[in-house]
C-alpha cells in the first residue's frame, strides 16, 4: 500500500534530541589493611602471569551481609549502558534513535567515497544501504517493495520508527496520504536488523514544508527523518542533497547519467517545489544559486 493520492501531475500544495541523561556511578569500600594486603597481591600475581593484559580486580567481601544485588553490577556494565538520549528523543519519541546515528554514519561513508555521483540506480541502491533497507524492485507494494524509494518526488524521506510505532496507521491527520497508510509489515520486511532496533521506510515528504513538519514521519510515525533527499532547482535539476532533520547538509551528488538516467524531470521539480520555503530547500537554493553564478563568470 502507498501513501500518495495524489501524482506528480495532479499534485497542487497549498501555499534534542534529548540532552538529558543518567549519570551512573559506583564503587567498592575496603575497609580493612588485610583486604589491601589481599587486593595487591592478587594484582601483582596477575600481572606477573599474564604480561601486559589489564583488568579489573574486585576484592571479595568479607562477611555474607556485604553480598548483595549491588555486587552484580560492574564499572564495564555501567560504562556500556548507552545515554538516554542515545536511546529516547523526547520531541518525537517514535524515532529509533540508535538506528537513526547508524543511518548517518553510513550517509557519512557515502559523503566522500564518490558513489554518489555514480550512476542513478548505483546510487539509489547505496542510499537504501545508508538508510538500513533492502533492495526488493521485484516485491509487492506493502510487502517490502522499494523500488518506488526515492525513485519519485514524494517517497525520499528515510525515516527510522521504533517497533512500536512501525504500525500507526494515519488518522487523518497526514494530509493527501491515504487514510490508514499501513506500512507496518513492508517495514518489517525491508529493514535491515544489523542497523539497530526499529525499522526504516522511504515515508512521504508532502507536508515537510510547514513548522512544524506535517508529514508522514512526523505524524504518522511521530519521528525524525534520519536524511531527506531533496534536488537542487538548478537548470537541469541533476544534483541532490541529502539533508538531516533540522535540514543540514548530510551529502549531496551528482549522478553521472543525468539528466536522462535519473527520475522524470517533472518528479524532480516536484520534490522541490514540495520543500520550497521551509528549512529544506536552504541548502538546495544555496546550490543552485551558487551554480548560476558559476555558469555566468
Amino acid at each position: 500500500n502507498f501513501c500518495p493520492l495524489l501524482t506528480a501531475s495532479s499534485y497542487s500544495p497549498s501555499s534534542a534530541f534529548v540532552s538529558s541523561a543518567s549519570a551512573l556511578s559506583s564503587g567498592r569500600h575496603i575497609s580493612k589493611p588485610s583486604s589491601i594486603l589481599f587486593l595487591s597481591s592478587a594484582l601483582f600475581i596477575h600481572s606477573t602471569n599474564r604480561g601486559k593484559r589489564s583488568t579489573t580486580t574486585t576484592a571479595a567481601a568479607e562477611n555474607n551481609d556485604s553480598v548483595g544485588e549491588c555486587n552484580d553490577t560492574t564499572i564495564d556494565d555501567i560504562s556500556n549502558t548507552p545515554l538516554l538520549s542515545e536511546m529516547y528523543d523526547a520531541q518525537y519519541p517514535g524515532t529509533a534513535v540508535q538506528r537513526l546515528r547508524a543511518v548517518h554514519e553510513r550517509v557519512s561513508i557515502l559523503a566522500t567515497d564518490g558513489t554518489l555521483d555514480g550512476p542513478w540506480e548505483d546510487v539509489r541502491r547505496r542510499l537504501l544501504w545508508a538508510g538500513g533497507l533492502k533492495d526488493l524492485p521485484n516485491s509487492r507494494p506493502g510487502q517490502g517493495y522499494t523500488g518506488h524509494s526515492f525513485n519519485d518526488w514524494n517517497h525520499v524521506d528515510l525515516t527510522t520508527m521504533n517497533d512500536n510505532t512501525s504500525d500507526n496507521l494515519n488518522d487523518g491527520s497526514v494530509k493527501g496520504i491515504a487514510v490508514g497508510n499501513q506500512l507496518g509489515p513492508g517495514i518489517r520486511i525491508a529493514s535491515i536488523p544489523e542497523l539497530g532496533p526499529g525499522g526504516s521506510w522511504s515515508t512521504c515528504a508532502m507536508g515537510c514544508n510547514s513548522d512544524p513538519p506535517s508529514d508522514v514521519a512526523h505524524v504518522q510515525f511521530r519521528s525524525r527523518v534520519a536524511f531527506k533527499l531533496v534536488w537542487v532547482p538548478n537548470d537541469d535539476y541533476d544534483t541532490f542533497v541529502l539533508l538531516d532533520d533540522d535540514g543540514e547538509l548530510l551529502a549531496k551528488g551528482k549522478p553521472s547519467d543525468g539528466p536522462k538516467g535519473l527520475p522524470r524531470r517533472r518528479e524532480r521539480e516536484m520534490n522541490y517545489h514540495i520543500m520550497k520555503g521551509s528549512k529544506y530547500s536552504i541548502v538546495a537554493d544555496r546550490l543552485a544559486a551558487l551554480n548560476s553564478t558559476q555558469s555566468t563568470d
